[in-house]
């Protein structure tokens, strides 16, 4: 599902909730449209202003040899490694240091794309000359527990929109056996990790581009009722993607992510039948004595490039709509159209 370059950039800032930070880089300026040239700027840029603000620093613990006594001695090191004889010590002591977890991750992300072959060239020359400014910093192996590890706060989490970007790039880089390159693999193919960004991209959407809808994320209780706790236990949770509420009006919207959004059944297109029975579980579900719940819209919405569609229904009170928003216009009318399906 080609997305255009300009487009995709603009899911990922509002699916981070980066949208403040979109100025980083100026899309309109990449010729390019491989997806690891855009991150790459993003990442150049990113750190580059990182860099003007002043990198993080932390107390680190560090080991050394020393003469006498600094910090803390660490007696049995000493011993085992023979120092005692000549008057020094294994002393551990707190240096405010550079070679924290954060920064880790932004040198090798950087290294690790100079190893992509297919790199743009003056992309490559703009990373060659920011890893040179980076003060002396280890680069480790990354795994995706590391990013889980850093604690963001008031004065570091300027670092967010960085670390996001590391993260989607290592996640996606794998190194070719047959050549031992670095490449990068195009996860706009890979339907779950498409499926979560545009979910959040859209109700993150709704939250920055209007003010007439509260939006959240909605668990909805099982009307279901049993003689058995435990068979209640056994009850799938049921959460929507995205709940928008009025005071006079209410919306489930469902975001799904396919490449073919309508099934072809006997040489026919029809909706997906496990897609329209949740949306239709949630509306049933979620009503109450409320006049809201009971007249709740739902919609079930997906991406498309090429050919739009939209098709609605009515059952009982609830007005029910599948259709589709084109990510392959300009971002305007992307913005327009999302604006107008709630109208």
């Amino acid at each position: 599902m080609p997305i255009p370059i300009e487009n995709l950039y603009y899911l990922l800032c509002y699916a981070w909730n980066k949208l403040d930070e979109s100025d980083i880089v100026d899309v309109r300026a990449i010729s390019s449209t491989e997806l690891i040239d855009l991150f790459a700027k993003i990442l150049i840029n990113s750190t580059s202003r990182l860099l003007k603000q002043g990198l993080d620093r932390y107390y680190v613990e560090n080991e050394y040899v020393v003469n006498g006594i600094k910090g803390k001695l660490d007696l049995s090191a000493s011993v085992k490694r023979n120092t005692l004889h000549s008057s020094k010590t294994v002393c551990v002591y707190d240096e405010f240091d550079y070679d924290i977890l954060h920064n880790q991750i932004l040198k090798t992300t950087i290294s690790n794309l100079l190893r992509i072959n297919h790199l743009d060239g003056e992309l490559k020359d703009e990373l060659h000359r920011l890893l040179i400014k980076l003060p002396p910093i280890s680069e480790i192996k990354i795994r995706n527990s590391h990013f889980k590890q850093i604690r963001l706060h008031r004065n570091n989490y300027n670092y967010d929109f960085s670390l996001k970007v590391c993260q989607i790039i290592n996640e996606n880089l794998f190194i070719d056996e047959s050549s031992g390159d670095y490449k990068f693999k195009d996860f706009l193919r890979e339907e779950k990790a498409m499926a979560r960004l545009f979910e959040s991209f859209v109700r993150n959407f709704y939250k920055i581009e209007q003010s007439e809808f509260n939006v959240k994320i909605e668990e909805i209780n099982w009307k279901l009722t049993s003689e058995n706790e435990n068979d209640l236990s056994m009850l799938p949770i049921m959460i929507t993607d995205i709940s928008l509420q009025s005071a006079s009006r209410k919306i489930i919207i469902d975001t799904k992510y396919y490449k073919e959004a309508l099934k072809t059944r006997f040489s026919q297109e029809k909706i997906n039948s496990n897609n329209l029975y949740q949306l239709f579980s949630y509306l049933k579900n979620q009503e109450s004595e409320s006049e809201i719940t009971k007249s709740c819209e739902g919609i079930l919405l997906y991406p498309a490039v090429e050919s739009n569609f939209s098709f609605c229904y009515n059952y009982e009170n609830h007005r029910i709509r599948i259709m589709s928003i084109n990510l392959n216009q300009d971002w305007h009318y992307i913005k327009n159209d999302l604006l107008e399906i709630i109208a």
